[in-house]
């Protein structure tokens, strides 16, 4: 069990899913759903290091 999601109605969802996108567009949604994924992580990783050099170019000045 995941919590208040059962494996029924995982299994449920997951025939609705096939049934609008079908089988075919199943790996390009996954493959956009990862790069959506990456990029956020990038995004994220990026902004860290933008704060970091705006805080040492504050404790510079």
């Amino acid at each position: 069990m995941l919590g208040p999601i059962g494996m029924p109605e995982l299994l449920i969802i997951l025939v609705i899913i096939l049934i609008i996108f079908g089988v075919g567009k199943l790996p390009e949604i996954g493959s956009a759903i990862g790069k959506g994924i990456k990029n956020f992580k990038k995004s994220m990783n990026e902004k860290e290091i933008t704060d970091e050099t705006v805080n040492k170019e504050k404790d510079k000045k």
